[in-house]
Parts: C-alpha cells; sequence; structure tokens
C-alpha cells in the first residue's frame, strides 16, 4: 500500500494546526492515503454529469406579479414597535465576535 510523504501529512497537520508526534505521523501516512483514494473513486464513476445534479424534477411554480401598494405611514408602522427612537425601531445587537 502507498503512503503519503511525511511533508504532505506534516503539511495537513499544519493547515488543521495540530502537532503530531512520529508515531502518529505514520500512522496518518496510511490513514490519509486511504482517504484520498476513496475519493478519487468518485473520478471512476461512469455517467456522471453535473447537469444532472441541478434538479431531477422540474417545478413551474407560478409567481404572483409585484404590484405597487400604498406606503404604509411611519408613524402608523411605529404604534406597535416595543422600542423606538425618534422615527427609528430600536433592535437587539445581533454580532457575533
Amino acid at each position: 500500500m502507498e503512503k503519503l510523504s511525511k511533508e504532505e501529512v506534516l503539511h495537513v497537520a499544519n493547515l488543521a494546526r495540530i502537532n503530531l508526534s512520529d508515531d502518529e505521523i505514520e500512522k496518518y501516512r496510511v490513514d490519509l492515503k486511504k482517504l484520498i483514494d476513496e475519493i478519487d473513486k468518485i473520478k471512476d464513476i461512469k455517467g456522471y454529469d453535473d447537469d444532472l445534479m441541478i434538479s431531477p424534477v422540474e417545478y413551474n411554480t407560478e409567481l404572483r406579479p409585484d404590484k405597487e401598494g400604498k406606503m404604509l405611514d411611519y408613524k402608523k408602522a411605529l404604534e406597535n414597535a416595543p422600542h423606538k427612537t425618534g422615527n427609528f425601531v430600536e433592535v437587539p445587537v445581533m454580532l457575533n465576535e
């Protein structure tokens, strides 16, 4: 069975931000090669076509036409807002750090 080179395994470990011992490097040289070989089997599938992946069923969905409607007055829109400042609705901060 083929193995990956030590440098290739260390490159993958560096990308994953992990440190490997010498025993782990030897283990992953074989395991990663097996994984890559399994992924490469996809290339051998006959009749594989990206166009078939779009959708197996064709739907003819009809959407309602866009119509210009009467605008809601901002004072009416703010009547049901739980928290407001001036002409603005206050919402909780939704940021992830």
